[in-house]
């Protein structure tokens, strides 16, 4: 069953927390006070002392362990895949393009940046 709230209950209510916000209130202004002798109040720089300081490994000592990373990589691939000699795969030569045809695409090309300084040139 909900409770029933009265005015006289709501008033007192409201009476008490008010007088928990003055208390409040003063005891801040307390604090203030007190902190004015101590100067402004600035907060704590974070320090970086909680980070563990990282390792500085020269770069011999990386190049060392890259190639000690690669050769047991190569030694894992050499295990998992068995020897089969591959034929040697022959480049695709590439297309050339005819006299006729390249003279047709670089007069295609000199056409249309004429076309397009023309352009330019009427609207500025």
């Amino acid at each position: 069953m909900p409770i029933k709230f009265t005015g006289r209950m709501i008033a007192s209510a409201i009476a008490g927390f008010e007088a928990q916000k003055r208390q409040i209130d003063a005891e801040i202004a307390e604090l203030r006070g007190v902190g004015k002798e101590f100067g402004p109040a600035t907060p704590e720089p974070v320090s970086d002392s909680t980070k563990p300081s990282r390792r500085k490994i020269s770069a011999a000592s990386r190049k060392q362990m890259g190639l000690a990373q690669q050769k047991r990589w190569a030694a894992k691939r050499s295990e998992s895949l068995p020897e089969t000699p591959k034929a040697p795969v022959a480049k695709k030569a590439r297309r050339k393009m005819s006299a006729p045809a390249k003279a047709n695409m670089i007069a295609a090309i000199k056409k249309r940046w004429a076309e397009k300084r023309a352009a330019a040139k009427k609207t500025a």
